[in-house]
């Protein structure tokens, strides 16, 4: 559904069950939850869908093996789960991502991890093989029901060194047990949007929600119009936003939030590539913060830093978090020199995270919950979470809806597919061949579609065509993206429903190119397409690193 059709749907309501404030994952998801089970709901969101935290995670699927240090066994559990189903429910995003755990110390940690278990005290510090090995078992023990992926294993120093020969020659041993990663965490929100909506339910991108003297309104952000809307529930699934979005429809200044900036790198460098030898390394900085390393669609994602914020709008990477994750990775890569050139996208998000007076970010609790403000309407405010947990998160939040509403579920999505994860291929590359010979596509070109699109492959194949030279992308495909889900600005198109500008492959020709479909589509004037290609410089400078130079050398390299 296109934004017209969708605001004159929302103009013809009277008013709505439920408003999901908040189009990042979480409110997706209990979006999705609502509208699958019969409930009227809208989303809206003040940017883009999964614009917030959700398109600045670290791109990790898995139960958080540190936080059984703050005895979080409950969210570990829950994790473990949530990962192994989107393992089978998503299998065209989140795959298995060995991981392996470099050990300098023997007993390090064991009298300070009891010290923070029991709360005596919550400051970082380093973690010996004892310490590891006990925090595995337990992590193995949680899935012992349902082995989805393998148990862990230990390795000596000789076979670590074979194993990971770039690695500091400090280490004493190693630890390789499995988690999961997701390749494309913002277009598996999409697909769970357009379910939401092909379930009755209405979205809305670029459209703030705000309270005036006639009560609340969407304040549309393209077509500069405010709409009425009259909800009997508000959800505030804003994240790291909730205090403010509290504030701004008047529900109360008590504050919720207390969020920390994680930011990451993306690093295209051969040798560090090789050496992480398909592996996450899942390391200690010195000062005992946990940091990750691991292939990324071609590079390496490295990260991350955990700094308090306050206003979460202000967020942006910085020097010293750079300089601060490149100095953490020379502790287990000292061999490896990181030019700034390699460094080709960095970004940073918000966790949404309980306020908390703990002395150190990492001691904060990473659970889940909701709290209900009532009044005319009650608001219901989905607290931390993480992007693990976002379907149970979004089903506990659906639940108590449901609860106040009278409303039984009739849906339940522990084991529906996602997406393109629906009739995904048990054998991708057959799959692969025979839609190949089918389309008279490369396979290649049909394997880069399904890691795009999953099973929804096929039929972009029919729409796509052959070319790929947009930055692997065809002018069809990309037009197809423009028109069929909810794409209103350069940064919508090039670092949410693709991955052009994550991966490195973002230039100024590229720009131009989409500056141009996207004009012919909205039908934008000189002086509009002008403003939005302003406005993504500026964003690519502020919050990704890139400036105007480094896109342009880009496009030299191109051609030469």
């Amino acid at each position: 559904m296109i934004r017209p059709e969708t605001i004159a749907r929302l103009k013809d309501r009277p008013g709505t069950t439920v408003l999901v404030i908040g189009g990042g994952i979480n409110g997706i998801s209990v979006f999705r939850e609502l509208a699958l089970n019969g409930i009227d709901v809208v989303l809206a969101d003040k940017d883009d869908f999964c614009s917030g935290a959700s398109a600045a995670l670290s791109r990790m699927v898995h139960g958080g093996l540190r936080y059984l240090e703050n005895g979080e066994f409950k969210l570990v559990r829950e994790s473990l789960l949530e990962r192994d189903r989107l393992l089978a429910n998503a299998p065209h995003f989140v795959r298995p991502l060995p991981t392996t755990v470099p050990i300098f110390d023997t007993f390090a940690g064991l009298a300070h991890g009891a010290l923070r278990f029991l709360g005596l005290t919550r400051r970082q510090g380093r973690r010996g093989a004892v310490v590891i090995k006990t925090g595995l078992t337990l992590y193995d023990f949680f899935t012992g029901g349902r082995r989805v992926l393998p148990p862990h294993q230990f390795h000596g120093r000789r076979n670590t060194v074979r194993r990971w020969p770039a690695m500091n020659p400090a280490v004493r041993a190693s630890a390789t047990y499995f988690d999961a990663w997701v390749s494309r965490p913002e277009r598996l929100g999409i697909e769970m949007l357009q379910e939401g909506i092909a379930a009755g339910g209405l979205a809305l991108n670029h459209a703030a929600v705000v309270r005036t003297n006639d009560g609340l309104m969407l304040r549309d952000a393209i077509g500069g119009e405010d709409i009425p809307v009259a909800p009997d529930l508000v959800i505030n699934a804003t994240g790291g936003w909730i205090d403010l979005t509290n504030v701004e429809i008047g529900a109360t200044s008590q504050k919720l939030m207390g969020g920390t900036k994680g930011s990451h790198l993306v690093i295209a460098n051969r040798a560090l590539s090789e050496a992480l030898d398909g592996h996450m390394i899942y390391y200690e900085n010195e000062d005992g913060r946990i940091c990750i390393a691991f292939p990324y669609l071609g590079n390496v994602l490295v990260g991350s830093t955990d700094v308090r914020v306050d206003n979460p709008d202000t967020v942006r990477w910085e020097a010293e978090e750079q300089a601060y994750i490149l100095a953490s990775l020379a502790v287990v890569f000292p061999s490896i020199a990181i030019a700034p050139a390699e460094i080709v996208f960095q970004f940073a998000g918000v966790r949404p995270l309980p306020t908390s007076d703990a002395a150190v970010t990492g001691s904060i609790p990473r659970d889940h919950f909701c709290e209900v403000i009532e009044g005319e309407p009650p608001v219901l405010c989905m607290i931390g979470g993480k992007w693990t947990t976002f379907r149970s998160f979004g089903a506990m939040a659906a639940d108590m809806v449901f609860d106040r509403l009278g409303h039984a579920r009739t849906v339940d999505t522990e084991n529906l597919p996602i997406g393109g994860g629906k009739d995904f291929p048990d054998e991708p590359a057959a799959w692969i061949a025979a839609t190949a010979r089918r389309t008279g596509l490369s396979t290649s070109r049909v394997a880069a579609l399904l890691d795009r699109y999953g099973s929804a492959a096929g039929s972009m194949a029919e729409i796509a065509g052959s070319s790929d030279d947009i930055a692997g992308h065809s002018r069809a495909e990309l037009e197809f993206l423009v028109t069929s889900e909810h794409v209103e600005t350069l940064a919508d198109l090039l670092l949410r429903r693709t991955t052009i500008a994550i991966t490195g492959a973002l230039s100024l020709r590229v720009i131009d190119t989409c500056l141009a479909l996207l004009a012919e589509a909205k039908g934008w004037s000189p002086s509009k397409c002008e403003t939005a290609r302003d406005a993504f410089l500026a964003e690519l400078l502020t919050r990704h690193g890139l400036d105007r130079a480094t896109l342009v050398s880009r496009d030299q390299r191109t051609i030469a």
